[in-house]
């Protein structure tokens, strides 16, 4: 399953679209006005089905994934020189990446691929694309990819 993962142009908070293959909108995600991020997923129906929500006071950015009001975990950014790392509390998943963190990979516990996540240069916003190897996990990683995002964001 491939997620093109789309920033909107114009508007005050973070605000995503997510299309499949076929360019439908399965996902959109609206920022929200809050001490720190706050990102809710909503689907096609406008339903909420998760959030993003940054945790604040921590001494490096961390942030709490929910499925509807249920918790399912985190992910944190670790303590590093060169090479960003990020420690997750989901699944068993990982995160492996490059230098610029514009490319990465989340893999399980056994060293198996869950999503590629890549970032579309030349473009007025950010874009990514999410290659999700099982349509069950496409939620969960578009949750990680938005935290990634929206750590990057507040570094730069």
């Amino acid at each position: 399953m491939r997620l093109l993962f789309k920033q909107r142009f114009f508007s005050w908070f973070d605000s995503y679209d997510i299309y499949d293959e076929e360019e439908n909108t399965i996902y959109t995600v609206k920022g929200q006005l809050s001490w720190g991020h706050c990102l809710k997923i909503f689907d096609p129906m406008g339903n909420e089905i998760g959030t993003v929500r940054e945790k604040i006071l921590t001494f490096l950015p961390k942030f709490e994934l929910y499925l509807g009001d249920q918790y399912i975990g985190c992910i944190s950014k670790e303590l590093t020189f060169f090479k960003p790392r990020y420690n997750i509390d989901c699944n068993g998943w990982e995160v492996e990446g490059n230098f610029l963190e514009w490319d990465y990979s989340i893999v399980d516990s056994s060293g198996t691929p869950v999503a590629v996540i890549s970032k579309e240069i030349f473009h007025w916003t950010d874009t990514y694309v999410i290659q999700v190897y099982r349509p069950e996990d496409a939620l969960c990683a578009l949750m990680l990819t938005l935290a990634i995002d929206a750590e990057k964001c507040s570094r730069d």
